[in-house]
């Protein structure tokens, strides 16, 4: 028998050792066993790499002697952009609205479908033997918060509220990447974290507030993009945050990197090196830049932080070979998750853009979704004596009149797109032969008000030029980080924040108003504009934002009726520059967004109207209790009690009425957007984790959960609330 045993163990181990034998085999080095996990992939790429090779991965990920390709990258906030130049030639992709107008859709599902496209053209330009132009690593989505209507990039943010702005992150991010368990479709990296708004003087400015802001506000949509999304790539901001020049900031480290696991590609804004130089002034020389930022997590500069630089830095002992190694573990990490080092048969995303497949951008697919954002980002402001929508019966002409109508505008983070339709050609086309349109740009020669006086309707487009006139994005900038003025100070764009609310064509809609009191406004804008006077005197509003390829369909489908407006707004509109603290002043208790407006303003945070009416009845919770370890379910019914099916945006906002603490007026914690038929009736449910009560506690650095009550208000914007209950937080 021992013997019978011996010779089974003899056995068993030579099979283990030729098992061993042709797993050595199988793979040249650990980290392309794609069994093994990401962390030890990564981890084994570093050790293999020389320092010479380590230096050059922070400009390029590329590790040719390993056989490791860079994913390569594009700007990817509201369309995957692939212009013109080094890599290559331009490239049509499909256009969503401007990140602001996809907020206002108030959709989590449309946006996480959107992002979907831009993930899929991603692989599509990055693998068809048409284009093989690597662009795996998409720049976005923009988390920054739209603290002030003022700021220039106002139109890359998905609102105020930290909440709403996340739930759109955390979807966005989630159809960039895929819903594969292993391997990521393209890669999302979120900028530009963090506090990020204002434009102006940029390069050497400090957004200044306390760490409960921190923890409350400004890092909510990056912490949910991060945590919940799944992102773990990063752009620091140009600002300083507290005196401290973000892409140099501890916070990257200790927070994002720490707490959210997010340190996988962490980049600097372009030129943000030298401007902790030349204009924070908070470093001396490009080598303290270079290993403060790489010692903090970043490991790829746009500008500054060349080969020489980190040399230099490692000459001077101010940088070690190992702070190489910990920032550049991530980058390989992506590399792996984008299966990269992997046989394509392995990896699904592989697949596409395989011979034979179209250009997505042309199929119907994407273009449907194209026109669900557009159709979806559309709110009606206003629509006294029901003008909207349009009465076919008896039309024979319209005006079309003013700047805005004949084409679509594009901003600074766009590309070319596949077609654009405007809102003239999409209303000429909705009208037929039957219904003449008459055109004008502006009222040189009274020429606008007197098409206005011989149409039935008048319909003046207008809103801001995203671009501010400038062709070329590059001719736009200055030395110091800014954007040269705008030509109107009520227009704004990266670079350079708006010095008024007001619109300058205001006096055309005046004019056109009082030729043809039938007048609809179709108001084409970034940001919040003061329209008192239209609002006052004009009867329909509409406002619509750039840059949707589909942007004149969705406005022409809803002037005749073909589509019912329902999204809603997702910042405050001040009715004067009176009703906003100066810019610079981040402390948003001083009267910032819904939670602490002063005074009425123009347009509520969540405000939007339909062309039918809802009612909101039976408002009750699933307990009267909630633990601090628990959720509730607020349940209510919504009734269509028009005549229209049309959509309705169901929105829970908080209150905490004995709070220990200042806490905001309100905070939105759900929404769910609906569709009703005529007469019908939904309930909607909205999940409420008490964990999303919480304060950050600065003396314990910590959250905590109040036992108190709490109010539930329930409505169709943050102003105007049906419905309310109180649950006892224990």
């Amino acid at each position: 028998m021992k013997t019978a045993g011996r010779r089974l163990a003899m056995a068993a181990w030579l099979i283990l050792c030729g098992a061993m034998a042709a797993y050595s085999q199988q793979y040249a080095y650990p980290y392309l066993n794609p069994n093994l996990t990401v962390e030890q992939r990564a981890d084994n790429i570093v050790s293999l790499m020389t320092l010479d090779e380590k230096i050059a991965a922070i400009g390029n990920a590329a590790v040719p002697r390993l056989n490791i390709p860079a994913p390569g990258s594009s700007e990817g906030i509201h369309q995957l952009v692939r212009r013109a130049g080094r890599g290559g030639q331009p490239i049509p992709t499909t256009s969503f609205s401007q990140v602001y107008g996809m907020g206002e859709t108030w959709d989590p599902e449309l946006i996480r479908r959107a992002g979907a496209v831009e993930g899929y053209e991603a692989r599509y330009i990055t693998q068809s033997d048409k284009y093989k132009r690597p662009t795996l690593m998409l720049w976005g989505p923009t988390s920054d918060l739209a603290r002030d209507p003022r700021w220039g990039r106002n139109d890359e943010s998905f609102g105020e509220d930290p909440f709403l702005t996340g739930t759109m992150v955390v979807a966005f991010i989630k159809g960039i990447q895929g819903d594969d368990p292993k391997y990521w479709q393209a890669a999302s990296l979120l900028k530009h974290f963090f506090a990020n708004s204002n434009e102006t003087t940029r390069a050497g400015s400090s957004s200044n507030f306390d760490e409960r802001l921190m923890r409350e506000y400004y890092s909510v949509p990056f912490r949910m993009g991060f945590v919940e999304g799944g992102a773990k790539s990063f752009m620091a901001a140009y600002n300083a945050w507290n005196g401290i020049p973000m892409m140099v900031n501890p916070v990257l480290r200790d927070v994002v990197g720490k707490e959210w696991g997010a340190n996988w590609y962490v980049l600097s804004d372009a030129g943000a090196a030298g401007h902790v130089v030349n204009f924070h002034k908070y470093l001396k020389t490009d080598e303290e830049v270079a290993a403060a930022a790489i010692k903090v997590g970043l490991n790829q500069f746009l500008g500054g932080g060349g080969q020489p630089v980190i040399q230099k830095a490692l000459d001077g002992k101010l940088l070690t070979e190992a702070d190489l190694d910990s920032a550049l573990k991530g980058k390989f990490k992506t590399a792996v998750r984008l299966g990269l080092l992997d046989p394509p048969p392995a990896v699904p995303y592989a697949r596409i853009g395989a011979a034979g497949e179209s250009e997505p951008w042309l199929g119907d697919r994407h273009k449907s979704i194209a026109r669900d954002v557009a159709h979806e980002s559309v709110v009606l402001l206003k629509n006294a004596g029901g003008l909207l929508p349009l009465n076919r019966t008896g039309l024979k002409s319209i005006a079309v009149v003013g700047p805005r109508a004949a084409e679509v505008l594009f901003d600074f983070y766009s590309g070319p797109t596949p077609y654009a339709v405007g809102v003239l050609p999409a209303i000429k086309d909705k009208a037929g032969s039957a219904v003449s349109v008459n055109y004008v740009a502006n009222n040189d020669g009274d020429a606008a008000v007197n098409a206005a006086r011989a149409s039935d309707i008048a319909v003046v487009v207008v809103g801001n030029d995203p671009m501010c006139g400038a062709k070329n994005p590059g001719e736009a900038f200055n030395r110091d980080g800014s954007t040269k003025p705008c030509p109107d100070p009520g227009e704004g764009r990266e670079g350079r924040d708006r010095e008024s609310l007001d619109l300058s064509d205001e006096a055309l809609v005046k004019a056109v108003y009082a030729a043809n009191p039938k007048t609809v406004v179709v108001l084409i804008s970034s940001f919040p504009y003061a329209i008192n006077w239209t609002h006052a005197n004009v009867p329909a509003i509409l406002h619509i934002t750039h840059a949707a390829q589909e942007q004149g369909t969705a406005i022409a489908e809803v002037l005749f009726g073909d589509y019912n407006p329902g999204g809603h707004l997702v910042q405050t509109w001040p009715k004067s520059l009176d009703q906003v603290p100066p810019i610079l002043d981040y402390d948003i208790r001083h009267g910032r967004t819904y939670m602490y407006f002063n005074g009425e303003p123009l347009y509520a945070f969540g405000y939007g109207l339909s062309y039918t009416t809802f009612q909101y009845s039976n408002l009750r919770l699933s307990s009267a209790r909630l633990a601090k370890n628990g959720s509730l379910t607020a349940m209510v019914d919504v009734k269509n009690t028009g005549r229209r099916a049309g959509d309705e945006v169901v929105q829970l906002y908080v209150r905490y009425p004995q709070s220990k603490v200042a806490r905001p007026t309100r905070e939105l914690k759900g929404f769910q957007r609906i569709n009703l038929k005529p007469d019908e009736k939904k309930t909607v449910q909205i999940s409420l984790r008490a964990a999303s009560l919480a304060w950050w506690n600065e003396k314990e650095h910590r959250f905590e959960i109040e036992a108190e009550p709490v109010r539930i208000l329930i409505g169709s914007s943050s102003a105007d609330i049906k419905l309310e209950k109180t649950v006892s937080v224990e």
